[in-house]
């Protein structure tokens, strides 16, 4: 339920189980390893190879505006719109007010268009990963071995997963190019 002035509004989520059919590759790493520095690097390589580049990222806590106080669609929100999408020539963006939080496989399924889609957090959303470490950030990892594409770091780490440093974009997008991408223009 939402409050708009005094009103009460009802909301919708399908809050059901989805099948996948575009790769999602989670980039986990503590606040601060530099997640989001590698994705947009990522999409950039992804882009020259000329993949189409889904990027979602988890705000774990309630409540974000992507909107702008005073604007139309803004004020369409506040009168009590469900689902709000804001239209021009050159893109569109929309949200929906939600009851419950979707899954990320929920989210992805409502992404078309791409060949892959990069998604900052999600850490335990049971997906494949890229896990980021910085030195002097910290030295834990919070992945999931069995989950693992591979450790992205500055510093050596001896486990059996493939390495590369935060610099080798090059390196790290091959790796996500022969796991997810090419077999899936092979069929």
């Amino acid at each position: 339920m939402a409050e708009v002035g005094a009103r009460t509004i009802l909301i919708k989520a399908s809050c059901k189980k989805v099948t996948m059919s575009i790769p999602v590759v989670a980039v986990i790493g503590k606040s601060g390893a530099g997640k989001t520095t590698l994705i947009e690097k990522l999409v950039v390589e992804l882009k020259h190879r000329y993949y189409q580049v889904s990027t979602l990222e988890h705000h774990s806590h309630p409540g974000f505006d992507i909107d702008v106080p005073g604007k139309d669609s803004w004020r369409f929100a506040q009168a009590g719109s469900d689902y709000v999408i804001i239209a021009s020539p050159d893109k569109i963006a929309s949200y929906r007010l939600i009851d419950c939080e979707l899954s990320l496989d929920e989210i992805a399924a409502g992404v078309s268009g791409v060949d892959i889609i990069l998604v900052e957090g999600y850490s335990q959303s049971g997906k494949r990963t890229v896990e980021i470490l910085r030195a002097a950030n910290s030295k834990e990892l919070i992945g999931n071995r069995e989950q693992w594409v591979a450790l992205v770091s500055d510093f050596p780490i001896d486990m059996d997963v493939p390495q590369f440093d935060l610099n080798d974009i090059d390196g790290i997008t091959n790796l996500i190019e022969k796991e997810f991408l090419r077999s899936q223009f092979r069929k």
